[in-house]
């Protein structure tokens, strides 16, 4: 619709008219025939916009400035009433003040000089060789702008799938300049105004060379095609010098891809076994749960997947991963710096995420092994907008107990599953929306009266909008639990059944500004709520004399404000800076015992069980972060980093095991549990040699923490309602260095990795009870001074590769008896120091065979075979050792998981 009445003067004319979406070709024709104004342009420049206005006694200049502002025309009013309109550039009828002046001519100048907007000019003939090239041209000259940069964003997108590509890498103007594509695809420069010559390169894309003419702040989108080749060695350049160039320090960063070619028990593809093969990242031993990272304890890891919490990502024991690499994008592991939109640990951060669903054709990946089979499918819902990822993996070891011939293993259980359901939808280059759902359960009772399930469960939602070409952001909504569940059944009249609950739901807003040269911005708030069902305890059956327990439940709100600058200072020089504030705060309903000052907590000193009523504030702390790192280039391949980070974490894990046990419990901070801090200083230099071809890095760091919780000797955690009577909270200290080699070039690749390192504790109190080990320093479970690995590939030919992996590791400490006494008639066991002793050291080697079918573009499916012998030299490797009495005599056994070679063969395909 056009609605106008124009009122025209020759030299000052007033125009009312009103423009209701129409093109803006319809729209000039109004303003020529209802004014004495006509308009020069090109007609191809009009298509495809469209115009809303009402003016009301508005001059030709102020309509023309808000009807093009969002369109890459300029336009200039002349004397004689003329408005002559411009592609992207501006039309001055004269030059301003000083235009042609000394940068020291204008400086002796009293008066103010109006600097130009930079003009942008250049010759075809500069593109001689390159004069076919695609022409984008960002943004429009402003007569407001006078910036000698601007920023140029980007996103990368697969123009088969339309999903994000990332490590892409972007060079600009033959090398002066690059970037390296993030996992949504998008990536950022900032350039000189003028005309540029971008050009791609990756290992899975062909390559894109286009000329960028950059007037202004923009954005545009880049689509590469796939790219297959058979290649006799494939050179990867895309972030090679990534390690030495980022100012973040102590990140790791898993190559999912190239798991399949680490050679692992029963040829399971694990992305936690293969972070444990780097150095800073220890297991506790073979098939253990849990991993300790730079000499911290299992708890203080957050494992997130899609921005969810994952509490126990294992599966029997930590022998199996919970997560299924088939669906697995990337991982990123925080040990050193952690940057301040993360919190609530204190060790570390795994950041894993998911990969999007292609959007435009039906494709899927699958496995059948010896224990496990494992499929993912990627299913189009809209064409180039949406689509659903759904990945599932089972295991049939209950099917192979069956069969055994022993009764016992045949009456076992061993079973476990998990899934994923993802969906991702693109609605414009300015939002995204990506949903998550993820679930695993576990079963299993082998040769016991116990019988122990155990799940996770994960929802995430995040939607990411782009406010514009400097600021972006993302909300994000996620909801976790764990759970387990154990049934004994023996042969006496105390059968029972009993159960555990965490529950935890977060909303989180994360945003990022680029609006200031060589800073950007990141900072945002985030909340959460747990909730924590401590324990129940039933009689089974009619005849148990069990009598029932359940514990009261725990509920907290923690919450955190954040905010940080990655600042370029100099081309050397970059600082990572953060502050994050967190609160937290325990909640009624619930009754909390308190006790007299000065005393152990013990039933003595107990002095009333005070009560709070629903949703009273119980008890609350709140805590400043400091998060910096920094690192200088000393050469373009060699830099040194330095960081610190402090740390607070409101929740513990509470076991008695050794290591981590899917039955542990989760204990909320409270009034007389304090929250775990932590402060970490590390020091790193990072070292790229022959063309990048070879990584080197060497760190250390020393960490040092308070009130970390340990137990009081013969403690019962579970079903206590008096939890703070059984541990103790003391100091922690670790410090160690990292040595990594890695070649990520040729025939031959891998990475050797060394890690000195130690981790101790100690619990000092006035009272004997309250002390361990006489309140001095010892070693913690997860203390192994030495820790090496090996991990090698051998690319044969093109389908046929070996690949092997060695481990070794110092003993882990325990506890053990060394001498008994006898009072009145009994005879009791001496022990010795809290961890004074270690078990055998661990060693391991295992070897793999990777087959690949023919490399034929056009066949229904890719597919290859995985052969390997894990423990191919059949160490018994000592997983714990326990005492028994025998005759009077204290006789010490050992338990181990694998003490044969484990051969298997595994079957993939990809479609």
């Amino acid at each position: 619709m056009i609605s106008y009445v124009s009122v025209a003067q020759q030299n000052d004319a007033l125009i009312t008219v009103a423009f209701d979406n129409i093109s803006i070709e319809d729209a000039i024709l109004v303003l020529e025939d209802k004014s004495p104004y006509r308009f020069y342009y090109q007609n191809d420049w009009l298509k495809e916009i469209r115009v809303t206005g009402n003016f009301q006694n508005t001059s030709i200049t102020q309509i023309c400035e808000i009807i093009f502002q969002d369109t890459p025309l300029n336009f200039y009013v002349t004397k004689d009433l003329k408005v002559m309109l411009t592609q992207y550039n501006q039309i001055y009828n004269t030059l301003p003040n000083g235009f042609f002046q000394s940068k020291n001519e204008i400086e002796k100048k009293d008066e103010e000089i109006v600097e130009a907007p930079k003009a942008v000019f250049y010759k075809e003939s500069k593109f001689v060789q390159s004069n076919k090239l695609k022409t984008v041209r960002i943004g429009k000259q402003r007569k407001d702008n006078v910036a000698n940069e601007y920023q140029l964003s980007g996103i990368i997108m697969n123009a088969t799938n339309n999903t994000p590509a990332a490590n892409v890498s972007v060079i600009v103007d033959g090398g002066k300049k690059g970037a390296v594509s993030n996992s949504d695809g998008s990536f950022s420069l900032r350039l000189l105004a003028g005309v540029h010559i971008l050009k791609t390169k990756s290992l899975s894309f062909q390559e894109v060379e286009q000329r960028v003419v950059l007037f202004d702040n923009g954005a545009f989108s880049i689509k590469l095609q796939e790219k297959f080749e058979g290649l006799d060695e494939v050179l990867l350049e895309g972030n090679a010098n990534i390690a030495v160039k980022e100012v973040t320090g102590g990140v790791t960063k898993v190559d999912v891809e190239d798991s399949k070619n680490i050679p692992l028990v029963l040829g399971e593809r694990d992305i936690f076994k293969v972070a444990a093969t780097m150095p800073g990242i220890s297991s506790a031993g073979e098939g253990a749960n849990g991993y300790n990272v730079r000499g911290g304890k299992t708890d203080q890891n957050l494992i997130l997947l899609d921005d969810g919490v994952v509490y126990n990502p294992a599966h029997f024991f930590g022998i199996f991963s919970a997560i299924n690499p088939f669906s697995t994008s990337e991982v990123s592991i925080y040990k050193g710096h952690v940057p301040a939109n993360y919190g609530g640990r204190l060790s570390s951060v795994f950041d894993i995420k998911s990969k999007d669903a292609i959007v435009n054709n039906f494709s899927g990946e699958a496995s059948l092994g010896l224990v496990t089979s494992n499929i993912l499918l990627e299913v189009p819902v809209i064409e180039d907008k949406a689509g659903v990822l759904i990945g599932g993996r089972a295991t049939y070891s209950d099917y192979i107990l069956r069969n055994l011939e022993e009764e016992e293993l045949k009456k076992s259980t061993a079973s476990f599953y998990d899934g994923i359901l993802k969906y991702n939808h693109t609605f414009s280059e300015k939002d995204k929306i990506k949903a998550t759902g993820y679930y695993s359960k576990d079963k299993f009772n082998v040769t016991t009266d116990s019988l122990i399930g155990y799940s996770n469960r994960m929802a995430s939602l995040r939607w990411d909008h782009t406010f514009n070409d400097r600021n972006d952001g993302a909300l994000i909504i996620t909801n976790s639990q764990y759970q387990f569940n154990l049934d004994f059944e023996g042969q006496t009249n105390l059968n029972f059944e009993s159960g555990y609950t965490i529950n935890e739901t977060e909303i989180k807003l994360d945003l990022s500004n680029r609006s200031f040269e060589n800073h950007r911005f990141i900072y945002g708030l985030a909340t959460k709520f747990y909730g924590v069902e401590p324990g129940f305890k039933n009689p089974l059956g009619d005849n148990s004399q069990i009598i029932p327990v359940t514990i009261a439940d725990e509920q907290a709100n923690e919450s955190a404000l954040y905010i940080s600058d990655n600042y370029k200072i100099t081309e050397k020089l970059s600082v990572e800076a953060g502050l994050r504030f967190s609160f937290f705060t325990f909640l009624g309903p619930s009754n909390q015992n308190i006790y007299q000052d000065g005393f152990p907590k013990n039933g003595s000193s107990l002095i009333e069980s005070k009560s709070f009523e629903s949703g009273e504030a119980i008890e609350s702390y709140a805590y400043p972060e400091v998060r910096l790192s920094s690192r200088y280039l000393l050469f373009p391949d060699f830099s040194v980093k330095a960081s610190f980070n402090n740390a607070v974490q409101y929740i513990h894990r509470l076991s008695t095991n050794t290591t981590a046990s899917p039955v542990d419990t989760w204990k909320l901070s409270d009034i007389n549990i304090k929250p775990q801090r932590g402060n970490q200083y590390s020091l790193g230099f990072f070292k790229n040699f022959d063309s990048n071809i070879y990584e080197l890095s060497i760190e250390g760091y020393y960490k040092k923490s308070q009130d970390i919780l340990d137990y009081k000797t013969g403690a019962t955690l579970l079903f206590n309602e008096n939890l703070e009577q059984e541990v103790l909270q003391g100091e922690g200290k670790s410090y160690g260095v990292e040595f990594l080699i890695k070649k990520t070039k040729g025939k031959f690749n891998g990475w050797l990795g060394y890690t000195y390192s130690r981790s101790l504790m100690k619990f000092e109190s006035e009272f004997p009870q309250e002390r361990i080990n006489n309140g001095d320093y010892f070693p913690s479970n997860y203390d192994k001074p030495h820790d090496f690995s090996f991990v090698g590939n051998y690319k044969l030919t093109r389908r046929v590769s070996f690949s092997s992996n060695f481990v070794y590791q110092t003993g882990r400490p325990v506890t053990v008896p060394v001498g008994n006494y006898v009072i009145d008639n009994t005879e009791l066991v001496v022990f010795s120091d809290r961890n004074e002793f270690r078990i055998p050291d661990y060693y391991r080697l295992d070897i793999g065979v990777n087959v690949e079918g023919n490399h034929k573009l056009k066949k229904l499916a890719h597919s290859f075979w995985t052969f390997s012998i894990y423990n191919v030299l059949g160490r018994n490797n000592p997983y714990s050792v326990f005492f028994v009495a025998d005759d009077g005599d204290i006789k010490a056994y050992q338990t181990s998981i694998f003490t044969i070679p484990v051969p298997t063969i595994s079957y993939n395909l990809k479609f």
